[in-house]
Order: structure tokens, then sequence, then C-alpha cells
């Protein structure tokens, strides 16, 4: 970069702050651009001043005279009007992700897809703990990306769950293990098509070599097809085919088969995590670890012990013998699907709704009319939601004037074996700051009715 030029953080969120403070540490004349009014922690303001750097908000083109480089936080869209001006002014653009790639030396194992991407890069996580290196976990699950990879050397690996917004400007980025876990529809309100979405999903694998590796969801018929155009070396999984080499699920076991070597990890029994789709995540993690060097014994051990993501079918409580599961992190139709079929014996209560992301209905009221005992539908999409779900049959339907109102509905007609699921298959953004809040709320609620 060139001495004396300024860069450009665009976003004043967590990757957007992380991203400035890198930055300025290592020297740069940083303005973090926010559109609207905000505040920034004065220990940052005061990082940013020392090389005549600040905090700007509004005013986006007086910016672009001095400065070289515009970095991305995952919220601002590449078709946004400053973005675009910001390119025509010769001005390079990069998301925070290719930031952190170029100032790190290290290993590192990328996780994306439309679904599962927490759970796969939080067991790889825990998985990279057993490595005789410093590892860490970033990206879209914590901290910014740039700022995890400061206090990691060349030896080191992390772990880092990718969204698409992340992966929509990297450049050279190019990690020793791309995974792409699945792709069904989400995001269109900001991709529009489900091409320009896969497209996003596989720069994921873009710039990789021949020695690395591309990890794929060989059961996704669509990512499967992507292998022809990675240049690294593909390990497929697959939880419904023994594979002559990868990593799959046989007699009730997760194998990794590679160079005509099979290794058990362990049972599926063994695990805390259920439902087919958190097989697909513990085999894309266990072909993760794989490459990375952890030993097989060391792998079985993480994956005997892991517990559920937050948010993610996470089990809260008995009541009455009714047990109670925050899937908050369902936030589109294809999660709240998997989060249905993995009670093999259906009697779900289903809490459903929120902010809708206008995404195709019908095959998840199919499985809604085949699972459940009763759907309770609130936020903004139960209108809608709720005419899918009578087009397609569903019988038992309840709308919710609140959420209070919708999880005391669960309880008061709940009776055991039924269970409580809330999976949403919507965004928050109706009622809650985020899906952790409203996860939260939910398992706070759940308790005060555990303690009547």
């Amino acid at each position: 970069m060139t001495v004396g030029k300024s860069v450009i953080v665009y976003g004043a969120g967590v990757s957007g702050r992380g991203a400035a403070e890198v930055l300025a540490k290592h020297g740069r004349q940083v303005f973090l651009y926010n559109d609207s009014e905000c505040t920034i922690p004065n220990e940052l303001q005061q990082t940013l001043a020392v090389n005549g750097g600040a905090l700007v908000c509004g005013g986006f083109a007086k910016l672009l005279g001095s400065a070289e480089l515009l970095v991305l936080s995952p919220g601002v869209p590449c078709d946004n009007e400053n973005v675009l001006l910001a390119e025509q002014n010769g001005v390079e653009v990069i998301s925070e992700v290719e930031l952190a790639y170029r100032n790190y030396g290290g290993h590192i194992a990328a996780i994306t897809g439309t679904n599962g991407k927490t759970t796969t890069t939080s067991i790889v996580g825990e998985m990279f703990k057993k490595l005789p290196v410093p590892s860490a976990v970033g990206g879209n699950i914590g901290f910014a990306l740039s700022k995890e990879v400061e206090p990691l050397n060349d030896g080191a690996w992390l772990a880092a769950e990718l969204s698409s917004f992340q992966l929509e400007k990297v450049v050279s980025f190019a990690p020793d293990i791309a995974v792409v876990l699945n792709l069904t529809p989400d995001h269109l309100e900001r991709h529009y098509t489900m091409e320009a979405y896969g497209a996003a999903k596989k720069r994921i694998f873009t710039q990789q070599t021949a020695e690395q590796v591309t990890i794929l969801n060989y059961d996704d018929e669509e990512v499967r097809s992507w292998a022809k155009e990675s240049k690294g070396q593909i390990c497929f999984f697959s939880r419904i085919f023994p594979l002559e080499q990868g990593v799959f699920i046989q007699d009730n076991n997760f194998v990794v088969k590679w160079n005509d070597v099979e290794s058990i990890v362990c049972a599926v029994d063994d695990v805390h995590l259920f439902g087919g789709h958190n097989e697909e995540n513990i085999l894309a993690a266990i072909a993760c670890g794989y490459f990375a060097g952890v030993s097989i014994a060391d792998m079985a051990e993480v994956l005997r012990n892991f517990r559920a993501v937050e948010h993610r079918l996470e089990y809260v409580t008995t009541i009455k013998g009714v047990k109670y599961y925050n899937d908050s992190k369902a936030t589109n139709t294809d999660s709240a699907i998997k989060a249905l079929q993995a009670f093999k014996n259906g009697h779900v209560i289903l809490l459903a709704g929120g902010y809708d992301k206008m995404t195709e209905l019908e095959p998840m009221m199919e499985v809604v009319k085949e699972k459940t005992d009763l759907l309770i539908l609130l936020g903004n999409a139960k209108e809608r939601f709720n005419e899918a779900a009578l087009a397609c049959g569903v019988e038992n339907i309840q709308i919710a004037s609140s959420f209070e109102d919708a999880v005391e509905r669960a309880y008061n007609v709940a009776v055991a074996p039924q269970v409580v699921l809330l999976s949403p298959a919507c965004s928050s953004y109706d009622m809650f700051k985020n899906y952790p809040e409203r996860g939260q709320r939910f398992k706070d609620l759940v308790m005060e009715l555990a303690q009547r």
C-alpha cells in the first residue's frame, strides 16, 4: 500500500471496528465510515487519531480524494452507491476477510454454506486446540477475522466461519482448507438470484491451488457439481453414500477413507448432536481436522464431548415431560426443515415467523404438515406463513399476538411426548436486534414457565 494514502473502513460494527483498529496499529491513516450517526469506544477513537484518522458519519465522497483502499464490513453490499463510487474513482475494494488474509501467514480452514457454519466451525475450532500450535476461531462466528489473526504466528491454524457477504469481495483469499456445507435459498434480498448467491459462496475456493483442499457435500447435488470448478484437491463427505474416498457414515460410524487407508472416528451414537444436518456438520469437521493433521483419537474425543452450539437446536429444559428447544439460529426455511426432521417421531409444537426473507414456503410447510401437532406463527411473516401453511393442508395453526404470547400458547397446550421448538425460518429484525437476543428471550420465558 502506498505510504501517505488513507484507508476507508465502511461500517462501524464488530468487523469494521476490528479492521480499523488493526490498520491503525499498523500505522495507516484510517477513516472508519458509517452512513448514520454512531459512536465508537474512546480507545478506538484515540487509536485512529494517532495517524490522523477518525470516525466519519456521512459525507463519503469527501474521503475518496486520498483513499487507496476501501474495506467493506459484511453488512455493506457490493452494489451500494458509495462502493460503486469508490470503484469508479480507482479505489481498491476488498472485504474484511481479504484484509485478514493479507495480514496473516498461517493456516486457514474456511467454512461456508447456507446452514451449519457455526456448528461446524465450532467443532473444527475444538479439534484445532488438539494441535501443538496456536489456534483461533473467527469470522461470522465472533470477532473480526483481521483482529483474530493478529496474535497468531505462521504455524497457527484458524477456523473461519464465512458468510456469502464476507466472501463477495475477497480477491487473493486462498485457504488451506475450504468447506462448502450446502446451498439453499437465502439472502436473496441482497444477492437477488441463486446464481449470484452461489457465486459468492464459490469464492471460498476460487484462488486455491493443487496443494490445498476443497471439501464439498456430496449429498448436495449443486455443491457436488462445484468440484470441477476448484483447482484444489477434492474431498467429498456424505451421510448417505459410502464413498470410495472421503468422509462418510458406514455401519453407524463416522469413517475417513483416504489413500486406501480407512479409519473409524467414532460411532454416530457417541455424539450428543442429533439430526441429519448435524451428521453432515460432523463429517465436514472431521474432514477439516484430518487435513489439518488432527489425530483420529483426538477428533473422536472432541466429538464425544461437544455439545450443541447456543441457539442451534439447543435443549433448554423439560416442563411436565415436554422438552423445549431453542433453534433461534434457524433464520431460513431450510434450516427450520432440518430442525423439524431431527425429531424423527414428530409431535412438534413449532414456533415460526419473524422478519420475512420472502423465500419459497411450500417445501417447509410440507414438512410442517408431517412433523407438527401445532404451528404457532408470529412476527411480520405470520400472515404469509399462515397462507402457505393452509395451502399445504396444515390444519392446526394459531396466530400469536407477540413473542411472549407464542411461548405462552405453546406451554398451555403441550403434553408429552410433544416437544416445543422455536425454529423461526426468519430473521429476527422485526422484534429483536439479532437471533441470539431472540433465542435468549425464548430461554428466559421458558425458564420462567418452569418455575411457576
